[in-house]
């Protein structure tokens, strides 16, 4: 059995269906993780998402900010943006159906065989695994208990740090955009939700999250995606697997089952513009 880890597919059926071919992908006895954002900006956010859930126990897919988003308009409590492109999926004669599917995806996924943890954005530096475990298993439950009293507060970029006697929602708020959302953070572990480009363009007070001095979860590989000017990454303990398939790059799949990861890429058409 081969496990392998994909970067953001955001509606790329296309280059799904190309990238599962080059790595020679069996349902019936592989394994592939999906890093976040299946949906929105790419041309096939609907087919992204029946193809995924129909592969059941095979998949194993982590929320990003882009199903969130697109869970958040559905469920009436979010204002569609003018690059959104998921009017297939919630038009879509089974939208409930997939949004329910979609919705019940959890936030961090963890392997203690493999020894990855897999999440969108990262890891706040202040949380080791265990407490990254306790906190996505909280938003997860109101996600899918109670999800229309989050949605409305969910967008906001504060508070920008984590401490125990938060309350929601700003607790929430905290806990989905660490996993969403961050790229960067201060040397005292507050996320930048500004800063989105390539490390060595940040402002010099800033680190990727991943290089923040002292970070707990330092110990366990964490692979993640979001980050496309980034890119396909390997250092410091983590494999960042956003190679921009969106925007006209590739899209990329690692093996992670022993040894070190090995990395498989197709190229994309380009389909959208702009900025994340």
């Amino acid at each position: 059995m081969a496990v392998y880890a994909i970067g953001d597919v955001q509606g790329c059926f296309t280059a799904l269906r190309a990238l599962l071919e080059r790595i020679q992908f069996d349902p019936d006895k592989d394994r592939v993780w999906f890093t976040g954002d299946l949906v929105n900006r790419g041309p096939a956010s609907l087919e992204v998402l029946r193809f995924v859930k129909r592969l059941g126990a095979s998949a194993i897919t982590v929320l990003g900010n882009h199903d969130l988003h697109l869970l958040a308009v559905a469920a009436g409590d979010a204002k569609r943006r003018a690059r959104d492109s998921f009017d297939d999926v919630l038009n879509a004669p089974d939208r409930h159906e997939l949004l329910a599917w979609l919705r019940a995806r959890p936030l961090l996924h963890y392997d203690s065989t493999l020894d990855y943890a897999m999440v969108h954005g990262g890891l706040l530096p202040a949380w080791n695994l265990g407490d990254a475990q306790r906190l996505a298993r909280e938003a997860e439950s109101v996600l899918t208990k109670n999800a229309e009293q989050f949605f409305p507060h969910m967008y906001g970029n504060l508070p920008d740090h984590w401490h125990d006697d938060l309350r929601a929602p700003e607790r929430l708020r905290v806990i989905v955009n660490a996993f969403t959302r961050m790229r960067y953070c201060d040397r005292d572990g507050k996320m930048d939700l500004h800063h989105n480009g390539a490390p060595g363009t940040q402002p010099p007070h800033l680190l990727p999250w991943f290089q923040v001095p002292g970070r707990r979860s330092a110990d366990v590989r964490v692979v993640f995606g979001h980050w496309s000017a980034l890119g396909v990454y390997q250092e410091h303990n983590v494999l960042a697997l956003d190679s921009g398939c969106v925007w006209g790059r590739a899209l990329t799949a690692a093996r992670i089952d022993g040894g070190p990861a090995k990395i498989f890429s197709v190229p994309c058409e380009p389909t959208t513009s702009g900025s994340e």
